[in-house]
């Protein structure tokens, strides 16, 4: 049976209302129907895990219908709050494929065979983005023919930029969990337990603590927890962890992630395994400082091509301008929602982040920075979800920043 919404938990998302805003949204373009496809979608209407190749179709009236995959509609069903007739299922039968079973849905049971059908279509640096393929919208157009076709993914790109309580008390309790997954970390790391362990296998020790704390996915799709050791930590910014075993006087980076109710803790900590040199301290004290920077800087108003400034001019002058890369942030908001600051689609870098974009309340974004020296096998990275407030942002992973040495 469907979940019934509760709004004095804290965790509360009133799902109605956002698919009533999108409603407003769709008045506003006069679009009749709408044909969702990205993962962030569904995570902001359904409000539960939708990893199958999924459709929702929004009427300009009424609940939304959700289509995916047999193999997990029950599932669906039992989780999201929509009731069992609007949480239906495709697949490889005849009248039961994907364009099929939408296409007869639209013109049939809503009665819709003409109009305007808003649409996701894009790109990301995200693989699993969703939008549709260039397959299914020449196969969905050629089977609704009286149909104009609006790319109209901004109106829920607009929606889900400022986030609710609710949202919000998901990614605290999400980073709390991810704090937990470094506690255990830095605990099996100390006194020599580094010695002969692996990349994977600290990946492992902090995934278990996560899941015992309550996290239910490492979310991540560039290698779930990352890890890097040694040379590997100067490699950049997507490190899936390997057999690689961690070695004295190398830098070691942990990036955890863990997923609560949908929202996606993501915090980065990095090590120097001792004996550290002083070059390994000179860089660290850089990478250190130079986040601390961009975290005071945060606040409404600003903007990311603002904080990128400042953080390429101080890391200049502190000498180490060549080894940080320029950007120190990425979207972020429930699962599927991990790429692109702001919703307005810049027309000079289209579906890139707009470097202009001004912060407001209750935004939130990954504190996201890469510093990287390959020529002396060393880097770092930071990651960590936050808050943009009125004079500051709320830092939410708790974990003590800086490069701690480990014997």
């Amino acid at each position: 049976m469907p979940r019934i919404l509760d709004p004095n938990d804290k965790y509360f998302i009133d799902n109605p209302a956002r698919v009533k805003a999108i409603q407003a949204g769709m008045q506003k373009r006069g679009i009749d129907v709408y044909l969702g496809s990205r993962i962030r979608t569904m995570s902001f209407v359904l409000d539960t895990f939708c990893p199958w190749r999924s459709y929702l179709i929004i009427p300009s009236e009424g609940q939304p219908t959700y289509f995916t995959f047999v193999v997990d509609a029950l599932r669906v069903g039992d989780e999201t709050w929509l009731d069992s007739d609007h949480v239906r299922a495709y697949g490889p039968m005849g009248g039961m494929d994907q364009v099929s079973a939408i296409t007869d849905f639209i013109k049939d049971e809503l009665g819709i065979n003409k109009g305007r059908l808003g649409y996701e279509d894009g790109i990301s640096t995200y693989t699993a983005e969703g939008n549709l393929s260039h397959w299914e919208y020449t196969r969905f157009k050629e089977a609704l023919p009286g149909f104009e076709w609006i790319n109209s993914h901004d109106i829920i790109d607009a929606l889900s930029l400022i986030k609710d309580k609710g949202t919000i008390e998901r990614f605290r309790t999400a980073s709390i969990i991810v704090d937990e997954g470094h506690k255990a970390a830095r605990a099996a790391l100390e006194n020599g337990g580094y010695k002969g362990m692996t990349e994977t296998v600290i990946a492992g020790i902090a995934a278990l603590a996560m899941r015992r704390a309550g996290s239910v996915s490492e979310w991540n799709f560039a290698g779930l927890n990352e890890i890097s050791s040694g040379y590997r930590t100067g490699l950049g910014a997507c490190t899936p962890p390997t057999t690689k075993e961690i070695k004295a006087g190398e830098p070691l980076m942990l990036d955890f992630h863990a997923m609560f109710q949908l929202a996606l803790g993501d915090h980065s900590h990095n090590y120097l395994i001792g004996p550290a040199t002083k070059r390994q301290r000179w860089h660290g004290d850089n990478f250190v400082a130079i986040i601390q920077t961009v975290l005071n800087n945060y606040r409404a108003g600003t903007t990311p091509g603002t904080l990128a400034a400042i953080m390429m001019e101080f890391a200049e002058s502190r000498g180490c301008g060549d080894f940080i890369q320029p950007a120190c942030e990425h979207g972020i908001g429930l699962f599927g929602d991990e790429w692109r600051i702001g919703a307005i689609v810049n027309s000079d870098l289209p579906y890139w982040t707009d470097q202009d974009h001004k912060y407001q309340e209750n935004e939130m974004v990954v504190c996201a920075m890469q510093y990287a020296a390959p020529e002396e096998n060393i880097g770092f990275r930071y990651e960590n979800d936050i808050v943009i407030v009125k004079d500051g942002c709320e830092i939410l992973s708790k974990y003590p920043l800086g490069i701690e040495e480990i014997s």
